[in-house]
């Protein structure tokens, strides 16, 4: 492959990321436009969990807008740019995301949430202050590395929104017997497992992408120059 298929290829697929980190962003933050507590998908105790809460969703829709231009080889060309978005993705989007989103997965109802939510907000805080230390130091293979693993959790809210919906299709030849024929009861016990599988399979992907690279990258046996010429 050449450098120059190989950007196309990067450009086609950040565009593509981009597009539906548009869609998903527009439906994770359309229900709370209007600001109608009645209207919210996640139950709120209290005025405090319901600002946590628009808090999180607004700003955790900023980055999930922001992050795909910084993988598009064509803003990312121009350094200014890159570093403005950069800056607009981690200070409001990650860090406000993540700081409410810590409080916002204590407070939620079911503890297998309260967990499979509370990990990825900590890891979105501790991987964008990672990426942020390795850009200062000009490590900045070392920063790509960890704003795409930040990113994997931010579309976490992406991912989790597919899963459980197929999820729910799979189970639902046994929901008699799982569920005892009852469709919210199925859709309270899968809506965890999604976000758990959502930000699991995010970081698994990228993981595979990183290794793929390297493997890539290392260099082949160097023969010496006698055993180039007897071979």
């Amino acid at each position: 492959m050449t450098a120059k298929s190989g950007a196309r290829r990067s450009a086609r697929r950040g565009w593509l990321l981009l597009t539906t980190a548009v869609v998903g962003g527009t439906a994770l933050a359309l229900p709370y436009v209007l600001l109608d507590v009645d209207a919210s998908r996640i139950q709120v105790r209290g005025e405090a969990h319901w600002i946590l809460l628009l808090v999180h969703i607004f700003t955790a829709a900023v980055a999930l807008v922001l992050g795909p231009l910084q993988f598009i080889p064509s803003p990312r060309a121009r350094r200014r740019l890159h570093r403005a978005v950069g800056r607009a993705y981690l200070l409001a989007g990650v860090l406000p995301a993540g700081l409410t989103g810590i409080p916002v997965a204590l407070l939620a109802e079911h503890a297998l949430t309260r967990v499979g939510l509370l990990i990825p907000a900590v890891g979105w805080l501790v991987t964008g202050a990672l990426a942020v230390r390795a850009a200062r130091r000009r490590d900045f293979a070392a920063h790509r590395v960890w704003m795409m693993r930040n990113y994997a959790l931010t579309f976490l809210a992406v991912t989790s929104r597919i899963l459980v919906p197929l999820l729910l299709l799979a189970q639902f030849p046994f929901i008699d017997a799982m569920y005892g024929g009852s469709v919210p009861a199925a859709v309270d016990m899968t809506i965890p497992i999604g976000q758990w599988l959502g930000w699991i399979i995010n970081l698994t992907i990228v993981e595979f992408l990183l290794h793929r690279e390297r493997t890539r990258t290392i260099p082949g046996p160097q023969l010496s120059p006698e055993t180039a010429r007897r071979a």
